[in-house]
Parts: structure tokens; sequence; C-alpha cells
């Protein structure tokens, strides 16, 4: 008995064409789905790998609205998979919600409107200078523009960081940073504030400062990179604290001004350029351990102190890192009394696409106005710049 024929179902659109035809959507159906698997199991994988091991670092470097980009562009892909392309758009609709807090996007800027600043309101900048006044970018600009920039500011207190040059051309990359003594020009420049100075972080506060103290990193490196290294004797902070808490009378309150500056994330696998003496592995190894063991010291001290704490500076951290959730809980985010949707402070002048600055504060802390601002060339990094006040 000879079986039936039914038509093609409508709902299969390979059947009836030509082999050719058939072979080239199979092929299209197939990449789509590898396409969108691809993306979800790597977003998987950094939310779990980032900021847990220093070989997953290059990946970290990828610019953070990848993170909502790559999902919306793979929802039309997933289209090409025509008898499964429902269940296909479930993998970048899955990639765009596990990715999108780590995509930098600042939705919040959207809904929030912080509250004006009264008077008496302390005006805080901090800012990577990169080496201070040296004119690493051969922008022109010179010393004096460097002061009569920082001067301009008007801050109540600066925090800022690389307060050295370097010599690039020195073989020993821990020589190539050189300490600078300028305490002259700060006070010419700054009459009324005190200055401290603690390895390369400088802080400057026209309010009372009542302590100060680095934190020290080396107790949370790995053993091996505890020693100090020769090029850094004589200025050993320059190796074993990358942060200055300074603790300052604001009021009647003592506030923590956490002044950091971390080394750079793993990036040497995908230069696939070492070091003299060491390979690309240990170079990553290393700038992982460093910034690590400077998050462990940030969390040691913030767990002890009972003050208001400001967190500012250069971590070197994107929102796509997972370092950056290694911060205390206690640290609130300010990152919506910006007013951009996607905020970036690195590299200024090139692709900047990038925030790797921040500010956190605990909760008995107001930030009434949140910005960056341009350096004039003066660095590669935006200044950041805020109004605070202290909760009763």
């Amino acid at each position: 008995m000879t079986e039936p024929e039914y038509p093609p179902s409508p709902s299969d659109g390979a059947v009836g064409l030509p082999a050719r035809d058939r072979h080239r959507r199979q092929w299209w159906s197939r990449l789509a789905a590898l396409l969108c698997t691809f993306w979800l199991v790597f977003v998987v994988l950094h939310l779990a790998l980032s900021g847990r091991f220093y070989w997953w670092g290059p990946f970290d470097l990828l610019p953070p609205f990848v993170f909502a980009a790559v999902p919306l562009v793979l929802l039309p892909v997933a289209q090409l998979a025509r008898r499964v392309r429902w269940r296909l758009s479930l993998l970048p609709v899955a990639a765009l919600v596990l990715g999108l807090g780590l995509s930098g996007i600042n939705f919040g800027t959207v809904f929030y409107a912080p509250s004006p600043a009264p008077p008496g309101a302390v005006k805080l900048v901090t800012w990577n200078t990169e080496y201070w006044d040296q004119d690493v970018r051969e922008s022109g600009r010179d010393t004096a523009d460097f002061y009569r920039f920082l001067h301009g500011l008007d801050a109540d207190i600066y925090l800022l960081h690389e307060y050295a040059h370097a010599d690039f051309t020195l073989p020993d990359v821990f020589a190539q940073a050189l300490v600078i003594d300028q305490m002259t020009e700060l006070r010419q420049n700054f009459p009324g504030y005190e200055i401290v100075l603690e390895g390369r972080n400088v802080t400057l506060s026209k309010l009372p400062v009542v302590g100060h103290q680095p934190l020290y990193s080396t107790p949370w490196l790995p053993d091996d990179l505890k020693p100090l290294p020769p090029a850094f004797d004589g200025h050993p902070l320059f190796y074993t604290s990358q942060v200055l808490r300074t603790d300052i009378r604001v009021g009647h309150r003592v506030v923590s001004f956490y002044n950091a500056h971390l080394f750079q994330p793993p990036r040497r696998m995908l230069m696939m350029k070492g070091e003299p003496g060491q390979s690309v592995f240990q170079v990553d190894r290393f700038n992982f351990s460093m910034r690590r063991a400077s998050v462990e010291s940030i969390r040691a001290d913030v767990k002890d102190n009972p003050n208001p704490i400001v967190l500012a500076g250069d971590l070197n951290t994107s929102s796509s890192m997972g370092m950056l959730q290694m911060l205390p809980d206690r640290l609130v985010d300010h990152s919506r009394a910006l007013s951009s949707l996607y905020p970036t402070t690195w590299e200024v002048g090139k692709r900047s696409y990038w925030r790797i600055d921040w500010l956190r504060t605990t909760s008995d802390v107001n930030v009434h106005r949140y910005e960056f601002l341009d350096p004039e060339g003066l660095s590669d990094h935006r200044v950041q710049r805020a109004l605070l006040t202290m909760k009763d």
C-alpha cells in the first residue's frame, strides 16, 4: 500500500527548496546557534572567572558596552535559524539580562536627581595626573599649566595620584617610576592646605587632617612577591601601598578619605609581550596579585573603620571587571548622580570607552553633585569632582 503524500508544512521554510538553498539555510542556522550559544557561555564564564584568575585578564579589557551591544546584535541573528528562532532568541536575552550590570550603562541617571548642595558642602577632586607635571603626552603643557589647572579646580580636598615622573627607556620596569620633590611648589600653590604624601599618592586638604596612614597591600601578596624589588630601595611605598587613608575633620565628624590608585589589569597576554626576565604570564600574574592585594587592604581597613568613608580614585577597573565587585559592600556607588548614560574616564583623546575612575562612600555621605571634567591635555584620565555633605 502506498503511503499518502502530504503537502509541505508551511512552518518549514526549507521544504521544497533546492538542495543548495537548503544547505545554505542550514549553515546559517547552525552559525546563528553557535554565535548565540558562544556569547551566553562567555558571559557566564566571565561572571564566574573575572577577578578570580589572572589568565582571564585579557577578557576584562573588553569595553563594557559590549555586554549590552552584542546580545542586541544577536537577537536578529537568531532569526536566521527559522525553525528554532524563538527558542534560540532566549540565549541572547539571557546573556543581556546577565550582562547588563557589567555594561557600564548608567540607567540610574534617568530617574535620579541629586539634592541641591547646601552651603558648606565639601568640594572634592580626585584625579590621576599621569606622572604629575611631566608632559608624557607631549601636549606642550608645562609645570605652570599643571598647577594653574589644579588650582582652578578650587577643591577643599584633592586626592591626587602619580606623584612621580617616569623614564620608560629603563629596562627595569620597577625603576621607571622616578621619585620627585615638589613640596615647595605645592606649598606655594596651595597655601592654607595640609599636604599628606605617601608613596605616589598626595592628599591636599583645607580642612583639618587628624591622621593619615598608607594601606599596606604586602600582607595579601603571594610569598614570592612580598620581597621589595631593589629598584624601590629608598621609596618602598611605591611598591608596598597603593592606597592612602587620610582622616579629615568635616564639621563635627571625622571622615576617612581613601586615595586609591590600583595597578593596571592583566594585559600582557593580549600583547604577547613580557618584560626583561619575565614572561607574559608572570607579568599578568604580578599585576593581578598587586590589584587583588590592594583591594584586600581596603576591605580590611574599611571593615574596622567606624568613620564615614569616601573612597575615590583610579581603580584601573571597569564596570565589567569582577575586581570591582570585591569592594566592601558598605560602600555605595554614586554613578546615578552623573549626567551621562555611559560615563567614561579613560582614555581621554583616544578611544574613551572605559570608566576606570570611581567614587564610593558609606551611606552616611550625601553626594549632591558628581561630574567628570576634561583634563585639558594634562592627563589621559578625566577629573572626578563632587560636592559632599555628611548626614547627621
